[in-house]
């Protein structure tokens, strides 16, 4: 995938106010400080289009990004969209608060027809957390496609990370009959971005032939 422009489009709290849904889109997900911000802007290769922050639950709100991108040179671009939601868990705010949070998700995952996968975050630094392993049951329910996302992988020895991940995954074994894509991401040292972006891309093929084939059919 070739990238030839990201740029902010509008925040809210209300899917029914988000963009038209007529293009694929990719939402990302966490756990509050869990390198999301950080790794958006790798995978768009633009520093400040996330704004990143020390401080758990920033993001309050789902955040549009519209990318434009080519699969090789001489091909057509492609436009897609990218979504920060905010994250689960910890966040200094009032229990009032972080459930109207979960609502926003929740209503935005379920009703977004146009969403092709959830990339969720896990914290590659730790052994399986409850709190991740939930949210994943919780989209399984909603029948949500979604691919997991192992972040920051520079902050730990090689052996330290790949035990955490094979902890992850056999912990979802015990409840899952088939596993998810799962890629290794270390925004610091820009690894990961070619095998989401290649994962992104052959969706919006499928999106696009699909929309192709929905027109021809129309004019039958």
């Amino acid at each position: 995938m070739i990238l030839k422009k990201a740029t902010y489009v509008i925040s809210n709290q209300e899917v029914e106010k988000c963009p038209k849904g007529d293009k694929p889109e990719y939402a990302f997900i966490g756990r509050s400080n869990v390198g999301k911000s950080s790794l958006i802007n790798l995978l768009v290769n633009q520093q400040g289009l996330a704004k990143t922050s020390g401080t758990p639950g920033k993001t309050q709100l789902i955040n549009h990004f519209i990318i434009e991108s080519k699969e090789k040179e001489k091909a057509a671009s492609q436009l897609w969209y990218l979504v920060d939601l905010p994250g689960y868990g910890y966040a200094k705010v009032a229990q009032k608060e972080r459930a109207k949070w979960e609502k926003m998700i929740d209503d935005y995952l379920r009703k977004r027809e146009n969403l092709c996968n959830t990339f969720v975050l896990i914290d590659s630094r730790h052994e399986p957390q409850e709190i991740d392993l939930a949210f994943i049951h919780h989209l399984g329910l909603m029948n949500i496609p979604f691919s997991l996302v192992f972040t920051k992988a520079d902050k730990s020895k090689p052996g330290a990370v790949k035990r955490h991940v094979e902890n992850f995954l056999n912990k979802m074994r015990e409840t899952w009959q088939f596993l998810p894509q799962s890629f290794i991401t270390s925004a610091e040292k820009k690894e990961g971005q070619l095998p989401i972006l290649t994962l992104i891309q052959q969706t919006n093929n499928s999106f696009y032939e699909h929309q192709i084939a929905l027109r021809k059919s129309s004019n039958v």
